[in-house]
């Protein structure tokens, strides 16, 4: 977990709800903020980190979104978000077509974001995928172009169940398409002080030994007031606990700045 420059990392997650979204935006609006130059590629259909990042997207076009790279093969389409250093490749609905248009496809369907987006990488320091919560084409480009990624988990049995096919899945990616692929690490999201969180966290790093972030994620409303408010947490709270703990997570997992380990303070439960 070094320093990272000019990395393509996917952050993914194979169910919704465990703040996928959420770590896609704030990591890539906290390195902005710090004046990193930093690309957001909304993967997900569900277009929720673009919502948050363009004010003018709902009237934009499929043609000026991802769809046209995925599915009609054509250059990434990049806008400026409102923040500095922070450009943003945004998604469409439609893009949940995609699993049935690629499966027919002759091409090398893997490599469709891969062959647009490595033209323009070195524009960055930084880009980030966000994924759909689930393990199809889309993922399979994203892991495709990607130097590493980043698993997203939530408190709950069945978050650590699902681990296990992903990470069938980055094998099969490894195998076939991407030889260079790394696991960057996995980061423990939605954390609150119950026995619940507490058992999924110590179960997490016992399976996945010195591969969980030590930074842990809170769950915090000031997250989603900002979302709500078509910011990114830095802008809207930057004081709040969840921009202080994606702060330190940035620092942790791409600025070579371990942080401390607090295994004693992280998921304890009420007592």
């Amino acid at each position: 977990m070094g320093k990272l420059t000019n990395m393509i990392i996917s952050i993914a997650s194979q169910k919704g709800g465990t703040g996928k979204t959420s770590s896609s935006i704030s990591l890539a609006a906290g390195l902005a903020h710090k004046g990193k130059r930093v690309l957001l590629v909304d993967m997900d259909s569900q277009a929720n980190s673009s919502k948050v990042l363009l004010p003018n997207y709902p009237k934009l076009a499929k043609e000026q979104t991802i769809y046209a790279t995925i599915l009609e093969r054509k250059p990434l389409v990049i806008h400026h978000t409102r923040l500095a250093n922070l450009d943003i490749a945004p998604s469409h609905i439609l893009l949940s077509n995609t699993d049935v248009e690629l499966t027919t496809a002759k091409d090398h369907r893997e490599a469709r974001l891969k062959s647009q987006l490595d033209p323009i990488k070195n524009q960055y320091d930084f880009v980030f995928i966000d994924n759909p919560p689930a393990l199809g084409w889309l993922t399979i480009n994203s892991f495709t172009a990607s130097d590493k990624v980043m698993v997203v988990v939530s408190p709950g049995y069945f978050e650590l169940d699902s681990l296990i096919q992903l990470n069938k899945v980055l094998d099969e990616v490894r195998d076939y398409f991407n030889p260079s692929l790394q696991l960057h690490g996995f980061l423990f999201t939605m954390s609150d002080p119950t026995l619940n969180t507490a058992a999924s966290l110590s179960t997490l790093r016992q399976t996945y030994t010195g591969q969980v972030f030590h930074t842990v994620i809170p769950r915090n409303t000031d997250l989603r007031d900002a979302h709500f408010s078509k910011t990114d947490i830095f802008s809207y709270a930057k004081t709040s606990k969840a921009a202080l703990a994606y702060d330190k997570l940035i620092r942790e997992a791409f600025l070579n700045e371990p942080a401390e380990l607090e295994h004693q303070q992280e998921g304890r439960p009420r007592t």
